[in-house]
């Protein structure tokens, strides 16, 4: 039986976000599952999948602010920007102080550029960049629009940054770090990363793949789908008439009972069936957008 819904996978360290949803695809027998957000192999934490027909609701998420935790090791840079590379350049002695790596960080704070790392599936002329640097070859990326809206550090201890950010999407976390390292002149890689939040979707919210799939073979999966009430917090929902999700099912606008200015509207059969995305064309008038019936 098909699986509509969105649930969030922990992911776990030195899996790709690709190898996650070929795990789930397997632990659950759903061919279709997309996610919301790559994650680096090295990175743990929030990986929202969308099962079914809920992976019509990518686009909505594509956007989407992501929230991390993780270390910045100083003094060594690596060609990757993380623990994975080889170190380039020479090392340095760890010599600064709590308030220059704070001050440091608050300088990216804000709109920026930001070039993609070597080592990233960014395309130059069709190949991905990562495969040209494996062969030592020159890559070449342009700066991508980013926006980091917090960038905290957490503590100092030894060569350790611990810290905190908050970035839009297409942020590469561990280009802040080697960013950050060239600041302060000493060099810097990213040392582990934990994603805490996609959008709506929290670490609070996430399960193990053992514990999907435990829940799976006792037939309880749903109970760690995401309450379709809580998907797009920011688009207001309303229940439809029956006679209503029979002109949505063909795709016909609706007069609707919203009174808010949201473009879109959730429209619901009952409390939990999530049934359409519409937008509006007028006032109460609102035409279907993503059907998911």
């Amino acid at each position: 039986m098909p699986i509509n819904g969105v649930m969030v996978v922990d992911k776990p360290a030195g899996w790709t976000s690709h190898d996650v949803v070929a795990k789930a695809r397997h632990i659950l027998g759903e061919r279709s599952i997309g996610h919301l957000g790559t994650l680096d192999p090295m990175a743990t934490g929030v990986l929202p999948l969308v099962l079914g027909r809920m992976t019509r609701l990518s686009q909505f998420y594509s956007g989407a602010e992501k929230t991390y935790e993780g270390a910045i090791r100083l003094g060594v840079a690596t060609d990757t920007y993380d623990c994975d590379g080889d170190a380039v350049g020479e090392s340095h002695i760890v010599n600064v102080e709590l308030e220059q790596i704070a001050a440091s960080c608050s300088s990216f704070v804000g709109h920026l550029q930001q070039v993609p790392p070597p080592f990233s599936a960014k395309k130059i002329k069709g190949v991905p960049a990562y495969k040209l640097a494996r062969k030592k070859q020159p890559v070449e990326l342009q700066p991508v629009d980013v926006e980091v809206r917090e960038f905290t550090v957490l503590g100092l201890e030894g060569d350790l940054v611990q810290f905190h950010c908050r970035v839009s999407s297409g942020t590469y976390v561990r280009s802040l770090a080697h960013e950050m390292g060239q600041k302060l002149g000493i060099g810097a890689h990213l040392a582990c990363l934990r994603r805490t939040a996609v959008a709506e979707f929290t670490a609070e919210a996430s399960h193990a793949l053992e514990q999907i799939a435990e829940s799976f073979s006792q037939g309880r999966i749903e109970e760690l789908l995401i309450h379709p009430r809580r998907i797009l917090p920011e688009i207001p929902s309303v229940t439809a008439t029956d006679e209503d999700i029979g002109k949505i099912r063909n795709g016909r606008t609706v007069n609707l009972p919203e009174m808010s200015r949201s473009p879109f509207v959730k429209v619901f059969a009952g409390q939990t069936d999530l049934i359409c995305i519409a937008s509006r064309v007028a006032r109460t008038l609102f035409h279907p957008k993503v059907v998911l019936v």
